[in-house]
């Protein structure tokens, strides 16, 4: 409805320049002052004593025909908005130190936002009044003309007017929009006021009628000037120097707007100057990914990982801030249906990671070489196994190949002859030959000893051809067709299978990460493993909380007889989160001996031969020490000796945990007599324990299951590197760069060949529905005709270098030319209708030229006003371009022509009249529109847009009618129908 307004508003323009008599013209040369051949399109002719009839055919045509312009100009701009974007997205990386945290590298953008909306954005999105009003002056001969002046004062009234009236009534019912940077809109709109101030003084006061050089010069060096305050503001380089603390950190009162989260962190005192803005930012668009991708598994707890990404991907682009530029692309490809290029943009990219993994298989597939390995590379065998193989492999490579590789062992810890059997040789792998094998032999032995080691190596690979040559494959030219894969060395650990064993974890801390779903945590049996073994655990709270980050639990492990490893299984609780290093412990609790070795009898023989070769290696001991002065029995003295030497604490780790006294636990003593007693057949635990002599508590004691190094072990949950690699890819992929940007020419005219379905701006208040499975839509007849119609200008403009080129650079430089051609036509039309239906140029500029080159932002100024968080695109950027309307497109044009006149010794002349007049009353309505905004953000409202639903459709009638008030008195004054200065 909005949208009929204006142009009901233009045609009663039209009606009222018909109804008005030529003669009332401020001058009879006015009625033909626009007849005349433009700077391309020459007027068609005869242009003077035509019929009412011809008139109106004539208007009627070139108003079809400008219209159609304004569509080619609002496509040529989505390639060169296009271009700015990549431009102003470009990012550079940051490495972040944290502290107790590994560095952090971070993208941020090169370009700050203010900067970039303020020079590129505003470039773009005012390119046609700007050079409209360049054009104009250079066709007429550097002469003043009416059209350009007029249209960016005419543009700069409906923007202010009626996009913000359009912007505050689309905003969802119970909602608003707040200004973000209300520093930078305060310097911003000063500046646009300030602007058409200045345009007036230079009309009408310092030199009236003449524009003079220091005044063009100046209008332009003010652009600079407004982008550097700008810049300053939004650094908040002021406050940050010269305002106290306390004034930024109080909750009234303050000079600065910051969202919700920047107040939390003043309020909570942290320091201002200690954070990064960029790696804030940063670090609040990633946890608002993981936010997104969680309530979107809530809503599809079904979804695929693939489509969870894109739909992610596609809300948090839909829902987050994205600038001007994007809005205005994403408005004019809707409009012309180019369909939703945030949906195209990112099936294409989930399509180009696919063609990549098949591209990997595929490489993978091609691989000719054969690979030799070990596997596994690790074995570990009890004293007892007798003999075992290791496993040598083969994969892959060119058939009928014959490959060979020899093999040797060697000492680690254990010794060749005594503890393994040495082996050498060779392997032959013929054609068919998948695995082959070596065996090994090992040594038992009763004597108790640590594990111990040795390796196998392979070595010296080669192969034999058909001929019988053997040849080194890696000789041969390209690829080799053979190679030995890492590692080529076989790990052998023996257990001594003569204690019931050592029980611990191999590591005192394992990480795990939080989607895995359970850890299964190790442990290992070795220097023994004779009898059945029970070891209690428990899990105990560090800063992972029980239940919420891991499953709380108690239990016991089980060994069996010659079982040499067990795991542990505990539940991990995904959280979801992008960072985190909680932890947790498992504790193990002293060992439990269940089942005891079957013959006694063997361990009192083991034993005593230990403690035969313990008496003899002391009674040797000590005949040399001469310093003696103990004067015990000899018999007696190695007996203590021996005792001695085995129960006191050593640093030997195979007898830690032997105790320091024969003395054992009443608990120990009733389990080793309750197992005695069942073997023995006796009938009580008392009698069997009073009857162990010393010898057999030894002998149980060196049996003993006990705890190694490592009993507790420490777990942390780390996040998920599947889960922060989405995360990162799609901060990667929402940036708009890679929505908008294309990569060749082959892809643009694909998509100006293509129509896709135009999605309604509406349809993007109801995304929170739900309803996330629906079917994507066809194009409709609406989508097909504009696409027909558009197709020439699309294949026209399809032939503008891509973004790619040149880092958007190309693409700019094309684009802005483009324009500039199709503005300079739109001027000579738009001159020539004026001509026709009895308009002058300056009403023509206000209404009909100025209503059509804003179509396009007030659609990208709706959606904005919807889809973002806060009112910065939609308002702000607003007041920006209409001050660097006059300072480039006035400032450019008019010091160019006072140079110009000045160089010719004549001077540049303006009249000051109509357009001082329509200078003067938009700014005295901007002031009022500023004011209104800004007393919409008390308490009342809440913000500039939206709020309730009566003020809002006050403030956008209010609106209007400052729009309509200005589009009626200038032209009044413009037909001197009232008195103007």
């Amino acid at each position: 409805m909005t949208r009929l307004g204006c142009w009901l508003a233009v045609a009663s323009l039209v009606a009222l320049a018909g109804l008005a008599d030529a003669g009332s013209n401020c001058s009879a040369a006015d009625a033909t002052r626009n007849c005349i051949d433009g700077l391309v399109v020459p007027i068609w002719r005869p242009f003077l004593d035509l019929t009412t009839g011809d008139r109106v055919l004539r208007g009627v045509l070139y108003f079809f025909v400008i219209a159609y312009m304004f569509l080619g100009i609002s496509i040529v701009a989505d390639r060169f908005m296009s271009s700015i974007e990549v431009i102003t997205s470009m990012e550079r990386t940051i490495v972040v130190k944290r502290p107790g945290l590994d560095p952090m590298a971070v993208q941020v953008r090169i370009w700050n936002d203010t900067v970039s909306n303020l020079t590129l954005m505003a470039l773009g999105s005012s390119a046609p009044e700007i050079l409209l009003s360049i054009i104009e002056v250079i066709a007429r001969g550097f002469e003043a003309g009416d059209l350009g002046p007029n249209t960016i004062v005419g543009s700069a009234a409906f923007n202010l007017f009626m996009i913000i009236a359009i912007c505050v009534v689309v905003i969802p019912k119970g909602e608003i929009r707040r200004q973000k940077h209300l520093d930078v809109f305060c310097v911003t709109a000063t500046w646009s006021i300030f602007a058409y101030v200045w345009l007036y003084l230079i009309l009408a006061f310092f030199s009236p009628g003449e524009i003079e050089i220091w005044e063009g010069a100046l209008t332009f060096i003010f652009f600079p000037l407004t982008v550097f305050t700008a810049y300053m503001a939004d650094i908040k380089i002021i406050q940050n120097k010269f305002l106290p603390h306390r004034y930024r950190r109080g909750s009234h009162g303050q000079m600065i707007a910051t969202e919700a989260e920047e107040m939390k962190m003043l309020e909570n005192g942290s320091p201002q100057g200690g954070t990064d803005p960029a790696l804030k930012a940063f670090e609040e668009h990633r946890q608002e990914f993981i936010e997104l991708m969680r309530e979107i598994r809530k809503q599809n707890p079904h979804i695929t990982p693939t489509e969870l990404q894109k739909q992610a991907e596609y809300e948090m682009i839909s829902r987050g801030p994205k600038s001007r530029a994007f809005y205005r692309v994403q408005a004019t490809r809707r409009l012309i249906g180019g369909g939703d290029i945030v949906k195209k943009r990112i099936d294409k990219e989930h399509n180009k990671a696919l063609d990549a993994l098949v591209q990997a298989q595929e490489k993978q597939l091609r691989d000719n070489t054969c690979k030799i390995f070990l596997d596994p590379a690790h074995y570990t065998v009890l004293e007892s196994v007798g003999s075992f193989d290791v496993v040598v492999g083969r994969d892959g490579g060119p058939e009928g190949l014959t490959v060979m590789v020899d093999y040797f062992t060697e000492d680690g810890t254990a010794n060749a002859g005594s503890d393994y059997i040495p082996v050498k040789g060779t392997l032959t792998f013929y054609p068919e030959d998948k695995h082959q094998k070596v065996t090994i032999d090992v040594v038992d032995d009763d004597v108790f000893e640590e594990d111990e080691h040795f390796y196998l190596r392979l070595t010296n690979l080669r192969v034999r051809t058909k001929d019988g040559i053997i040849i080194d494959p890696t000789r041969i030219g390209g690829l080799p067709v053979a190679q030995l894969e890492m590692p080529n060395t076989a790990t052998i650990m023996i257990l001594d299978d003569d204690h019931a064993g050592v029980f611990g974890f191999e590591h005192d801390h394992f990480q795990v990460v939080e989607n895995c779903g359970h850890l299964s945590l190790q442990m290992k049996r070795h220097s023994g493993a004779r009898g059945k073994v029970v070891i209690p655990f428990r899990t105990a709270e560090g800063t992972a909380q029980a239940d919420k980050h891991f499953e709380m639990k108690e239990g016991e492990i089980v060994f069996e007889d010659n079982q040499t490893e067990a795991t542990i299984d505990i539940g991990i609780i995904d959280t979801e989160q992008y960072e985190r290093s909680d932890y947790f412990y498992i504790e193990l609790s002293p060992p439990i001996w269940a089942k005891k070795m079957n013959d006694l009898s063997r361990i009192q023989e083991r034993f005593q031969r230990r403690m035969e070769r313990k008496r003899g290696s002391s009674v040797a001991s000590e005949s040399k020490d001469s310093n003696t002065e103990t004067a015990l029995a000899p018999t007696d003295k190695s007996v203590r000796a021996a005792s001695v030497d085995l129960l006191q604490p050593s640093s030997d780790p195979r007898r830690s945990s032997q105790s320091n006294s024969p003395h054992l636990t009443s608990r120990f003593r009733n389990r080793l007599g309750s197992w005695i007693a069942g073997m023995k057949g006796g009938n009580g635990d008392d009698e069997v324990t009073t009857a162990l002599t010393p010898s057999q508590l030894e002998i149980a004691e060196m049996g003993k299951p006990r705890l190694g190094e490592f009993i507790k072990c420490q777990i942390t949950i780390r996040e998920s590197k599947e889960f922060q690699g989405i995360v990162d890819r799609m901060i990667k992929n929402a940036n708009t760069r890679i929505m908008l940007g294309t990569h060749s020419w082959r892809e643009q005219f694909m998509e100006a060949l293509v129509v896709s379905a135009g999605d309604d701006d509406d349809d993007d208040e109801g995304d929170d529905d739900g309803d996330e499975d629906k079917a994507p839509e066809e194009p409709g007849c609406m989508d097909y005709f504009m696409h027909v119609l558009t197709v020439p200008w699309k294949l026209t403009f399809a032939t503008i270098p891509p973004t790619d080129y040149i880092g958007g650079w190309a693409t700019f430089v094309v684009a802005i030319f483009m324009i500039g051609v199709l503005t300079a036509v739109v001027g000579d039309l738009a001159s020539q209708f004026g001509c026709w239906v009895g308009l002058k140029d300056a009403v023509t500029a206000i209404s009909f030229v100025a209503l059509g080159t804003s179509v396009p932002d007030t659609f990208a100024s709706k959606v904005s006003a919807v889809q973002d968080k806060y009112a910065d695109n939609a308002v702000g950027n607003v007041t920006g371009s209409n001050a660097v309307n006059v300072f480039l497109g006035i400032g450019i044009a008019w010091s160019m022509a006072a140079i110009y006149h000045w160089n010719k010794g004549t001077k540049f002349m303006v009249d000051p009249g109509n357009l001082g007049f329509s200078v003067l009353i938009f700014c005295c309505e901007a002031l009022l529109c500023i004011a209104v905004l800004v007393l919409r953000r008390n308490k009342r409202v809440g913000g500039e847009l939206g709020g309730p639903t009566a003020l809002r459709w006050m403030t956008s009638m209010f609106f209007c009618s400052l729009w309509l008030m200005y589009l009626l008195l200038s032209a009044l004054e413009a037909y001197c129908i009232i008195p103007g200065f």
